[in-house]
């Protein structure tokens, strides 16, 4: 079955970096897109980024633009959300994501905390 699994979420300054990694089996990887969401407390879940099978092509949200970066190693089956200049706003819990092909069902990992604080 899909399995989304996330890592790399922490507590970091204001300023500084952290890099994402979701794991994914059960699927054909590479003709996948891959999405990052996030959700922080008393928020709705939104769209950070999101990457085509083969990672010619990206899409972020406006506020991410330039300060995150989504990649993937399809040989590894791996997507990374590199995130730099993270601000306290970023604050949030981080959720890779895919749409099964044949089902159109969304499958979720079980998310990464991710803390912007001094």
């Amino acid at each position: 079955q899909v399995q989304l699994v996330e890592s790399g979420g922490g507590l970091v300054q204001p300023g500084g970096s952290l890099r994402l990694s979701c794991a994914a089996s059960g699927f054909t990887f590479s003709s996948s897109t891959m999405s990052w969401y996030r959700q922080a407390p008393g928020k709705e879940r939104e769209l950070v980024a999101s990457i085509t099978g083969a990672g010619r092509s990206a899409n972020y949200a406006d506020s991410m633009k330039g300060r995150f970066t989504i990649s993937r190693d399809n040989a590894k089956n791996t997507t990374y959300l590199q995130m730099n200049n993270l601000k306290p706003e970023d604050t949030a819990v981080y959720y890779c994501a895919t749409v099964g092909v044949a089902s159109g069902r969304t499958y979720w990992g079980q998310g990464t905390q991710v803390t912007v604080s001094s």
